[in-house]
């Protein structure tokens, strides 16, 4: 277990310990999530981010499907766009 002391500022601001930030493998911006425990206690959890892979792993498998079909957003609506002259 890591302990190590840090002290409030004024402004109620804390550092946290560099050999901390190294151990959870934080970056500058990194979202703490602050939980009250006990009148004496809080707990700071690491919110981690999740790998935003929605648009990725789909556009990967549907890469078979798109033969012939538009690369860009214009060609897109130009295609979706002939449908409305009809």
């Amino acid at each position: 277990m890591v302990k190590s002391l840090a002290t409030l500022t004024e402004r109620g601001q804390v550092s946290m310990p560099a050999a901390l930030r190294k151990k959870l493998g934080l970056r500058p911006g990194q979202p703490l999530l602050w939980k009250m425990i006990s009148d004496t206690e809080c707990r700071v959890v690491v919110v981690r981010k999740p790998v935003d892979r929605r648009g990725h792993s789909v556009r990967g498998f549907m890469k078979r499907f798109q033969k012939g079909m538009p690369d860009t957003t214009s060609r897109w609506m130009e295609l979706l766009r002939e449908g409305e002259r009809d």
